[in-house]
């Protein structure tokens, strides 16, 4: 098996775990995982020259970094834990 193909696996896997996590309302770790598999697939993109794979995931690096720093815990709000059902809106 040559080397992209284990790295863009690698990458496949980690962004599946990612998904999964964002599923079960695990942040932060949901985007440090997909900032893992970003990584790995403008790697992928990188060496197989595909100029649209490696743009695609810059955006995606971009908009997830976007989205991180504006979360409540980096803006001094208030993080609500993934465990505890709020009636706020109930």
């Amino acid at each position: 098996m040559k080397t992209v193909d284990i790295v863009k696996w690698v990458a496949t896997a980690i962004q599946l775990v990612g998904y999964g996590m964002t599923g079960l309302n695990m942040t932060p770790w949901n985007v440090y995982f997909f900032f893992a598999g970003i990584f790995l697939w403008f790697a992928v993109g990188a060496m197989w020259k595909d100029k649209a794979i490696m743009v695609v995931h810059v955006g995606a690096f971009i908009s997830l970094m976007i989205g991180h720093l504006n979360a409540p815990q980096f803006k001094g709000g208030q993080r609500m834990h993934p465990k505890v059902y709020h009636t706020r809106y109930a």
